[in-house]
């Protein structure tokens, strides 16, 4: 733990929950980003095995003040910073980074320390996985905030690929999808689970920057509170599983819009099977079940320049892009002091 200049720095831990949720809500608010985070998702963080929280997170307070029996209480978090290893480095091991600084609290240089923290405290987590691999940092930030693209190029941070927010009305009519002859569609259930993340693992191979997803992974993500099995299916055809659309929904976005969204969190279909508008019609049925069931939108990220076409699918469904991101990766010299 270290204090100076009316702030503490010191790792983050579960019981900082309440006010990690009014710093990242404040974040949300002033950077216009859409990211409503909530109770069950910050739990579910804190259980991942892939973030070492005692060493590969800070978070940045204000000096509290004095309680009955003289000890020092907590301050308000005014920016954080974690790091979240990968499942593989091929070839670079691209460790994920998520931080942010207050508002009322930017201008001040906390920004520079959390990477320059980060930077130095990736080092010994890297080396514990991939240790002959080559490492980088990678950020995702909101294309337009000058201040912050700023920051991360005075850090030696190059912009390396974009990808789009979308979302579409799902007041408006659908277009219609057929499936092809001879698929079978299923809504998930733990008995295709492995089909599922076996789908997933072979449609992603081909993107840029991703790694397979592991069973703890895939474990998380479908025991976690926002997924929505009902809303999830998986294609088939003679009980080979072809094609997936996973979704979610966060109930901290209705809180915070007074609408419901549906994320749509995977689209893939095997090497074997495109070409054949699978994922066309797994995409219309469920947005067809999500109208039913009263969602006003649905909405996912897209990476502009995918392999699959995908932003073209989208477009041609009715899905319209709302917002621009893009990795911000600087590569650290592995060993190498920090400076």
């Amino acid at each position: 733990m270290s204090s100076d200049s009316g702030y503490t720095w010191r790792p983050i831990t579960v019981d900082d929950t309440d006010t990690f949720l009014r710093l990242r809500h404040a974040l949300a608010e002033a950077d216009d980003t859409g990211d409503h985070f909530g109770r069950d998702q910050v739990t579910e963080t804190f259980a991942s095995s892939y973030i070492d929280f005692p060493r590969g997170s800070v978070g940045v307070f204000t000096e509290g003040g004095v309680v009955e029996d003289g000890e020092a209480e907590g301050g308000e978090m005014v920016a954080y910073c974690y790091l979240q290893a990968r499942t593989a480095a091929d070839p670079v091991h691209e460790f994920r980074m998520s931080g942010g600084v207050h508002p009322g609290h930017r201008g001040r240089g906390l920004g520079t320390r959390l990477l320059e923290w980060a930077a130095e405290a990736v080092v010994p987590l890297h080396l514990e996985r991939f240790p002959q691999a080559p490492l980088s940092l990678n950020i995702g930030t909101l294309v337009g905030h000058t201040a912050m693209e700023q920051l991360f190029a005075d850090q030696g941070y190059q912009q390396r690929r974009w990808f789009n927010t979308m979302r579409i009305d799902l007041g408006r009519e659908l277009p219609g999808a057929p499936l092809p002859e001879g698929v079978t569609v299923r809504t998930f259930a733990p008995e295709c689970s492995e089909d599922a993340r076996t789908v997933r693992n072979e449609a992603f191979r081909d993107h840029w920057g991703s790694t397979e997803t592991s069973p703890e992974i895939w474990q998380q993500v479908t025991s976690g509170s926002a997924f929505r099995p009902d809303l999830t299916v998986v294609a088939y055809q003679d009980g080979e599983p072809l094609a997936l659309v996973l979704t979610e929904e966060f109930d901290e976005y209705r809180a915070a819009t007074g609408k419901r969204d549906l994320y749509i969190g995977l689209v893939g279909t095997r090497r074997s099977a495109r070409g054949r508008g699978l994922a066309s019609a797994l995409l219309t049925q469920v947005l067809a079940r999500a109208r039913a069931e009263g969602f006003d939108t649905a909405s996912l990220g897209v990476d502009a320049d995918s392999p699959t076409g995908a932003l073209g699918l989208y477009q041609r469904l009715g899905f319209r892009a709302e917002q621009v991101w893009v990795v911000q990766s600087k590569p650290i010299g592995v060993g190498a002091p920090v400076v």
